[in-house]
């Protein structure tokens, strides 16, 4: 990839990519450190990145990794978080879609990882099941039950796909 097709491809897919990380991590501003990073990361192998045939993938990987190591140091970064104060404020994102990230925080992780990837990043069955090293039926397994899962979960929210509410309205 040469420096015009990367910053396309950045272009292209940096929003999709910090929407699925904050659905993965429940963090936005997590979300946002980890993409740009992995994007640091993709930029200083650019050139083998159109040869790998799926650098969206690539990013999205390297980003998880990124949010899962950081989740490890996180409680010493508490700490000092707190003799420093709050951060700056972020822009809250739209109410649906926290209703959302929520309700993924709530089921296990492979199930998550799952649905974030199949229904969130449009990966196939066996784009999830090569990006997460499982067979296709443990993919397939953790779908359906993550599914059933959030739809208890979110029953009677205005994402209940058996609701009449339009997504936003506000009930009270």
């Amino acid at each position: 990839m040469n420096e015009q097709e990367f910053d396309e491809f950045y272009a292209a897919s940096v929003g999709r990519l910090v929407g699925q990380l904050y659905a993965m991590t429940g963090d936005l501003a997590e979300a946002q450190d980890v993409v740009q990073e992995a994007f640091a990361r993709a930029w200083e192998r650019r050139r083998r990145l159109d040869r790998d045939n799926a650098p969206e993938a690539w990013v999205r990987t390297v980003a998880s990794r990124l949010a899962v190591s950081r989740w490890r140091r996180v409680r010493t970064a508490l700490l000092s978080a707190r003799r420093q104060g709050p951060p700056a404020p972020v822009p809250p994102p739209e109410p649906h879609h926290v209703a959302l990230v929520n309700a993924l925080r709530q089921i296990p992780e492979a199930q998550r990882r799952a649905i974030v990837l199949h229904h969130l990043c449009d990966l196939s069955v066996e784009q999830v099941a090569a990006e997460t090293g499982s067979p296709e039926g443990t993919v397939k397994a953790r779908l359906s039950r993550g599914r059933a899962a959030l739809a208890r979960l979110l029953e009677d929210t205005e994402l209940d796909p058996r609701s009449s509410r339009p997504a936003g309205a506000h009930h009270g």
